[in-house]
């Protein structure tokens, strides 16, 4: 089961959310045992919408990465203006609704 806390999102910065380990590879990719990193509810369901497990393990396995992504960045930028109690719902990106 996945460690839950609350605190500071490592990816968008608000504080006091409740926040989910992410494994930065994936396990399925052998990611098991490599850097975590604690995502607010919100940015890591936002994270898996965007991206395979194949993509994030072969591109974006840091957070660095997963900031500078042109898909994530514009999200990153409008979460980070709404408060820790916002429900946000996550969608699919439409390459990730046709796989």
């Amino acid at each position: 089961m996945a460690k839950q806390t609350i605190g500071l999102c490592e990816l968008c910065g608000r504080q006091n959310v409740l926040l989910t380990e992410h494994h930065l590879t994936p396990r399925e990719e052998g990611g098991a045992f490599l850097p975590t990193a604690f995502l607010c509810i919100p940015c890591h369901k936002q994270v898996h919408a965007l991206f395979t497990n194949q993509e994030l393990a072969a591109r974006l396995s840091t957070l660095d990465a997963l900031r500078q992504d042109e898909k994530l960045a514009s999200y990153i930028k409008w979460i980070r203006k709404q408060p820790a109690s916002k429900l946000v719902k996550t969608k699919k990106s439409r390459q990730r609704r046709k796989k």
